[in-house]
């Protein structure tokens, strides 16, 4: 089962969502059960999905063997270190990306450990930690009849781990899935989407990355 830190903000919603249209078990969780009921309760009503459960973060840390943290960045700090035994040896996958929008544009912001993704890694020192999906629109992930038609890069420092969320990337249907190498990478991929945030902003659309010119298969 799949499991979502934080999973009633939008970015958790959507990747539950479309996971869930992919097939797999899905489980919201947050700090409040009845948030995370209502939660369950919108994803059901968006699509035909089965298989959703609500829960408490902490039962989501101790129930998923494979974790989305889909928390806002300034929750982590308050979040993490409490579940860190919980998940310790599974997977957790980083999709967080800091960001402010200050003076009419998106910025990075500057995390002391380099990206969100790291600081994870630091908080859940016995966990696979993996980056993924930061680029893709939660917008987009709420509409299920919206095309993803990108790729979703994914960094880590574990290869079986990076493997696994390769393969859930490609559940969802158009979106590819890329080997972005190590969890110092997670940088980049993080602030490339204040970039891509800017650029939508400014030609008023939902464009995504696509990598290009490299084989996949």
């Amino acid at each position: 089962m799949l499991g979502f830190l934080g999973g009633t903000g939008p970015e958790g919603r959507g990747l539950a969502l479309r996971l869930a249209l992919g097939g797999e078990s899905v489980m919201v969780g947050s700090r409040e059960s009845a948030r995370a009921e209502e939660a369950m309760t919108r994803i059901m009503a968006r699509a035909p999905v089965t298989g959703v459960k609500a829960a408490t973060n902490d039962d989501v840390a101790r129930e998923c063997e494979v974790v989305f943290i889909t928390l806002p960045y300034e929750a982590q700090l308050g979040v993490l270190p409490a579940l860190a035994g919980a998940l310790s040896g599974k997977v957790v996958v980083s999709t967080v990306a800091p960001l402010r929008f200050h003076d009419n544009v998106f910025e990075a912001i500057t995390v002391p450990e380099g990206s969100a993704a790291m600081q994870a890694h630091r908080l859940l020192p016995r966990s696979l930690v993996v980056a993924a999906f930061q680029n893709i629109s939660a917008i987009d992930l709420w509409s299920p009849n919206r095309k993803l038609d990108g790729d979703v890069v994914v960094c880590s420092d574990h290869a079986e781990a990076k493997a696994q969320v390769m393969a859930l990337a490609r559940k969802i249907p158009a979106l590819g899935s890329i080997d972005g190498g190590g969890l110092a990478n997670a940088r980049y991929v993080e602030e490339l989407t204040a970039l891509l945030l800017n650029i939508n902003h400014i030609y008023k659309g939902r464009g995504m990355i696509r990598i290009t010119g490299i084989k996949t298969d």
